[in-house]
């Protein structure tokens, strides 16, 4: 069956068949038509060449908002060589597309997907930025927002004039009945902000559905017309020459009565068809996918093999492990979730530590339960820790939409703050900066060894800490999450290349790994992966399988020194002889123990002959 025949089958089994299915359908395929037409021959040529590129152990990552990191688009291109210097190959950029005056959402209440943000440039600059960013072997990635748009888009704005086929393009009814039935359900997403679930619009007496806020509509994907509509801006920009798309909320792309309006199956259905286009049009594009939900929510948006959906997804629930590891010097929990989901063999998981969003404490409760801790006590015990309120805690995060009802919150702060740096050099503790260092650079390590490709915050290169300027300016403090997104500071980072700085032990020792990870095929996609159970719970291992040969990271997050008994590791080994790379310290079959340092790793390959199993 050929791709399209495929896909006509998908369309009819999901929005069922008649005439206006029919209809839709095919003003979907002259849209797929044209877009294969409009793509330019080398990007066509790449097609062909880099393929799942996002598995490569070469691809390591940034993300950043161009007017903090370096005002505009034009301006980005004389960054090239800081990206190259450090060994960064892939950026996403933060949301670049024409988004409303006023309050905007950070970007993500998108007034045009065929435009960019004049506060950025120009769609001739970001042309011209892909072009030199490719020939610089640069990848981008930028923002689709494909759960809602902002109210000032063209759909919007004449649903708003009482046009029923747009006002059909999103979800909104004439009385509040059915909200009301909604709203029993469905979890509020900014409750303090915005409460509810729809927002009334008196000039259409209808009340839409705006799960985010009153200026961002959510979209009637049960509508043909508007999956056609979005996946003609995806291909859009696809033809640009963008290497990946993060798609935005995906947990909220569909609604029903009774349930909480997230992850519900159609959406993988939505996904799989949108999947299906793209590689028809775009083999090369791969699709990120961004889901801030239970760890066994995430997982889904991979779909399997036969139904593939997202090629990359965020691995939110690896961040917050490390977290919990470096919080209570146990490594349980990171053992344990390494080793539950399994993910789809041309799929992979986007490592991070920090982003440009807030913390959200969840975790595997089942595991937690299994340790003999109660999940509400730790997470509040989480939640206390990371925001400076836990008796001897050496982080300095900051409280995020805090409910003083169940006393659940989130957190704020950049990575270097979250782990000491600022806490140590606000009490002039010098041996405690060390520690927040090497604390820091074991998290670079483990990101960079783990299974996927790593996104590094920029800022976290340099040790950035938290920024408090934001509550003097007034579009900016109401919302916490700006002391984590600060201004790069372009002077800091010239200490880079000073020794006995913070920004020196950060970003050279981060610079080395990333050179090393690029001569590993170990850490590829394309390696397996598993954690190993050590019987010390201060040491995590991660066992990576290449080519019958085996790999091994030890990651101490404790500020104690730990011994590791050499016969947990040695049934795994497929040679008689290791090398760790990171130092230079080298192992043998019969070593009897190796002891670690406090907060050391190591990244240890294989080396001389094979150990003989007959």
């Amino acid at each position: 069956m050929n791709t399209l025949n495929r896909l006509k089958q998908l369309y009819i089994d999901f929005y069922g068949r008649s005439d206006e299915t029919k209809r839709h359908f095919d003003e979907l395929v002259r849209m797929i038509n044209l877009a294969k037409a409009n793509r330019n021959p080398f990007l066509k040529t790449t097609d062909q060449k880099q393929k799942k590129w996002y598995l490569s152990n070469q691809v390591v990552g940034m993300t950043l908002y161009v007017d903090l990191f370096s005002k505009d688009l034009r301006s980005l291109e004389k960054k090239i060589p800081y990206f190259k210097e450090l060994g960064i190959n892939f950026i996403h950029l933060m949301p670049i597309l024409r988004s409303r005056n006023g309050e905007r959402d950070g970007g993500y209440a998108v007034v045009d997907y065929r435009d960019i943000d004049e506060r950025f440039g120009t769609m001739d600059d970001f042309a011209f930025l892909v072009d030199i960013m490719r020939r610089n072997g640069i990848d981008l990635c930028i923002d689709y927002v494909i759960n809602h748009v902002a109210k000032e888009h063209v759909w919007a704005q004449k649903a708003l004039k009482g046009d029923p086929d747009m006002q059909n393009m999103f979800i909104m009814y004439e009385d509040d009945r059915i909200p009301n039935a909604y709203n029993e359900t469905v979890p509020e997403v900014l409750p303090e902000k915005y409460p509810g679930n729809f927002t009334y619009y008196k000039e259409i007496k209808r009340y839409v559905f705006t799960s985010f806020s009153e200026y961002q509509w959510d979209l009637n994907f049960a509508n043909p017309a508007v999956f056609n509509g979005m996946i003609d801006n995806l291909l859009f920009l696809a033809n640009l020459g963008i290497s990946m798309i993060r798609l935005d909320a995906i947990p909220f792309m569909w609604k029903e009565i009774g349930t909480t309006c997230r992850n519900l199956n159609p959406i993988h259905d939505l996904l799989h068809m949108l999947n299906v286009i793209a590689n028809d049009v775009a083999p090369s594009l791969a699709l990120l996918g961004e889901a801030i939900v239970e760890p066994v929510e995430i997982v889904k948006y991979f779909g399997n093999e036969q139904k593939p959906e997202c090629e990359v997804m965020y691995n939110a629930n690896l961040m917050v492990n490390v977290y919990n590891a470096f919080a209570t010097r146990d490594v349980r929990l990171l053992t344990i979730d390494t080793n539950l989901h399994q993910i789809p063999s041309q799929s992979t998981w986007m490592n991070y530590l920090r982003c440009h969003d807030d913390i959200g404490w969840g975790f595997n409760e089942d595991a937690i339960r299994s340790f003999g801790l109660d999940p509400y006590q730790h997470k509040q015990f989480l939640i206390t820790f990371y925001n400076n309120d836990f008796p001897g805690t050496f982080a300095s995060g900051e409280y995020y939409q805090y409910n003083p009802i169940n006393q659940d919150a989130r957190t704020n702060g950049t990575l270097a703050s979250l782990l000491g740096l600022e806490k140590a050099i606000r009490n002039n503790e010098r041996f405690k900066e060390k520690i927040a260092i090497d604390r820091i650079n074991l998290a670079n390590a483990l990101i960079l060894s783990y299974r996927g490709f790593p996104l590094i915050y920029s800022g976290d290169e340099i040790a950035t800490i938290n920024d408090h300027s934001y509550l003097e300016h007034d579009d900016k403090k109401s919302d916490g999450r700006w002391v984590h997104r600060p201004f790069f500071d372009w002077k800091r980072a010239k200490k880079r290349d000073t020794p006995e700085t913070f920004e020196y032990a950060v970003f050279q020792q981060l610079k080395r790994l990333i050179a090393l990870r690029k001569k590993l095929p170990f850490l590829s996609g394309h390696a397996t992966q598993f954690a190993l159970d050590l019987g010390n719970p201060h040491v995590l291992c991660l066992i990576r399988r290449y080519r019958n040969q085996t790999f091994f990271a030890l990651f101490n997050f404790s500020e104690q020194a730990q011994t590791i008994r050499m016969d947990y590791l040695r049934q795994q080994w497929t040679n008689a002889h290791y090398l760790d790379v990171t130092q230079g310290r080298k192992f043998g079959l019969y070593d009897q123990e190796i002891e670690l340092s406090p907060y050391e790793y190591l990244w240890c390959k294989p080396e001389n002959r094979m150990i003989s199993h007959t």
